[in-house]
């Protein structure tokens, strides 16, 4: 899965989508896409990405109180 680091823009394609998507994993690990050589994989701070349209990550992958609000009302 392809996404886009917010600080430096480069595309970064994640290996392990379950790291992705665990609420309590706050990094993951991914190669960057630079030339055309394959690049070494780096962790990755789940917070330093966006979807490649620059979109945010929904918060059910990266909050995990993302519930709290819901039902304190």
């Amino acid at each position: 899965m392809f996404f886009k680091n917010r600080t430096n823009g480069e595309m970064i394609d994640i290996i392990e989508s379950s790291e992705l998507t665990d609420v309590y994993q706050q990094t993951v690990t991914g190669r960057y896409q630079a030339g055309e050589e394959l690049q070494e994989a780096e962790t990755v701070k789940k917070a330093d990405l966006v979807f490649l349209s620059g979109e945010e990550l929904p918060r059910c992958w990266t909050d995990p109180h993302y519930r709290d609000e819901k039902f304190t009302r």
